[in-house]
């Protein structure tokens, strides 16, 4: 057994009153994609701002390739990057000026022969010279990921990393999320899009009201579910049946029953 990439232990973190994370535990394993699924306001990005030493848990530990983020914050932010909900691009600079930008602040030799083989990994080589303003939002989405793997980090995150865009878009930065794991980069993902998860995860986590409820493979959550039943084809259950069945009736329908 190898050691995780990331590993979490019984993280904690409230804002005054309001508990936002009781106690999270999971492992991502090597260059696997992990996908941390939730609802808006379940602790994703709080999480991911804990991992990556932008915030303070208050209890449990969490290392990254074995480095505390606690206690050792630097060598962290070595060892990894963020991709937020929306682009960090410059609209004013081209493509590429935007990735030597990035490859010069990191000190790398060579900035633009880095630049030009993101490009084409990303498939940007012809709109290389165009400025980020004239981009689609998949195009802008590729290119910030492609930012963040500038000095090639081990892991990334990518916190809701398709939010606003529209399904042709989608997938294009699903694949870019492929060849990352292909490549051997340990993805965390964190979605509110069920069949985000579906279609990338090697793991997906259901975090719920500050809990990891469930984890495991889409398999294996699954098998959370009764056997599907056999009428005229045999129906499996989606992961959207799973996540709601987890989860229970939403807050406004508990509202109602009470009522």
């Amino acid at each position: 057994m190898t050691n995780p990439a990331i590993s979490v232990r019984g993280i904690e973190k409230s804002y005054k009153d309001l508990h936002v994370l009781r106690g999270v535990d999971f492992e991502v394993e090597k260059g696997s994609i992990f996908a941390l699924l939730g609802s808006n306001g379940a602790g994703k990005t709080t999480m991911v701002r804990i991992l990556s030493t932008l915030l303070r848990a208050d209890a449990g530990t969490a290392t990254v390739q074995g480095v505390d983020v606690a206690a050792n914050p630097v060598g962290v932010r070595e060892l990894i990057s963020l991709t937020g909900q929306f682009a960090a691009v410059d609209e004013i600079l081209t493509g590429r000026e935007n990735l030597v930008l990035v490859a010069k602040l990191r000190h790398l030799p060579d900035a633009g022969k880095i630049a030009d083989d993101l490009l084409a990994t990303f498939r940007l080589t012809d709109a290389g010279g165009r400025k980020v303003g004239t981009y689609s939002g998949g195009m802008r989405r590729r290119l910030d990921i492609a930012m963040s793997l500038v000095g090639h980090p081990e892991v990334i995150y990518l916190d809701e990393p398709t939010t606003g865009l529209d399904p042709e878009a989608r997938i294009e930065v699903w694949d870019v999320v492929k060849e990352l794991a292909n490549t051997g980069t340990t993805v965390l993902l964190t979605t509110q899009y069920l069949d985000e998860a579906e279609q990338l995860a090697d793991r997906i986590a259901i975090l719920h009201e500050g809990r990891i409820i469930a984890n495991g493979t889409l398999a294996d959550l699954k098998k959370l579910l009764p056997a599907a039943k056999v009428e005229y084809v045999e129906k499996q259950p989606t992961l959207e049946e799973i996540f709601l069945t987890l989860i229970g009736p939403r807050a406004s329908e508990k509202k109602e029953d009470a009522a």
